[in-house]
């Protein structure tokens, strides 16, 4: 689901494990890893990770949307009303 961003945005590169037990962000050596427990079917573990993501920055899930890589692991999120590093801040803090 890719939905239309406006005013300050930012994008960040993310790998994905769909059908986890558990959801979560974590950041593993550089790589930002987030794990849903949806199933990669009909765009359910897109949505699951705009909203898993979105729950660890406090922010409203539509205001992080996929950009690239709709149907692989690795994936492209933009994040609206944020800057880079504001958002860095708020994933590692």
């Amino acid at each position: 689901m890719e939905r239309r961003l406006s005013g300050i945005s930012c994008e960040i590169d993310i790998r994905v494990t769909p059908r986890s037990s558990r959801n979560k962000v974590e950041w593993v050596g550089d790589v930002l890893k987030v794990w849903v427990t949806a199933a990669p079917t009909d765009g359910q573990a897109n949505e699951a990770v705009c909203q898993v993501v979105a729950k660890a920055i406090k922010r409203p899930p539509s205001s992080v949307s996929v950009k690239k890589g709709h149907t692989s692991r690795d994936k492209t999120l933009a994040f609206d009303g944020l800057d880079r590093e504001e958002l860095l801040k708020r994933l590692t803090g």
